[in-house]
């Protein structure tokens, strides 16, 4: 018998797969990176298919099988709502995400980045997304190890939140952050 894991996961993700499966990608608060088949998750009468849509967070049951994982249980914590842009925005960290974390492995800084943005993302009237985005990506790329503190110092990455005091921080070394950005960026290959 297998055992079943509970967790709290972002939905970074999806592709179909057969008739009516779909492979889920997670970022896990336990796991990190994962990709979970969900069975049957298209049909209508799935319980789960709102549950883990594109960008939303929830707290997943996941069995670790011969093939992988496989999505055993799901309920929605937080749905990608509000503004489109601000979906937009999240969308492109998850995608990025995706690209950088390969395997899987616990990042308890990664997963507090990635639950932190989506919080502030997904708020009624966000003013600062394009802020946020540069942030959030900056310590992505900072807890995957191609930026370091000292080549920008700055307090930015010693926590993970996104309140106003913090985006004002990071507008006032925009260009500083975006270039260290573009050139890690640059130098993954990716």
């Amino acid at each position: 018998m297998y055992q079943k894991y509970h967790t709290e996961a972002l939905v970074l993700g999806n592709r179909e797969m057969s008739e009516a499966d779909r492979v889920i990608v997670l970022f896990t608060r336990d796991f990190g990176l994962v990709r979970a088949r969900a069975s049957s998750i298209r049909k209508e009468h799935s319980k789960m298919r709102y549950s883990v849509q594109d960008y939303s967070r929830a707290n997943v049951s996941l069995v670790k099988g011969k093939r992988g994982w496989r999505l055993a249980g799901a309920a929605a914590l937080k749905s990608a709502s509000g503004d489109r842009k601000c979906i937009g925005v999240f969308a492109r960290i998850a995608e990025l995400t995706v690209r950088l974390v390969h395997g899987e492995e616990k990042n308890d800084y990664l997963f507090a980045v990635l639950a932190e943005a989506h919080d502030a993302l997904m708020r009624e009237h966000v003013e600062a997304s394009a802020t946020i985005e540069i942030v959030c990506v900056a310590r992505v790329l900072y807890a995957l190890g191609y930026i370091s503190t000292e080549a920008l110092e700055t307090a930015l990455f010693t926590h993970t939140a996104y309140e106003r005091e913090h985006v004002l921080e990071a507008e006032t070394m925009r260009d500083k952050l975006l270039s260290s950005i573009n050139k890690a960026i640059a130098e993954t290959h990716l």
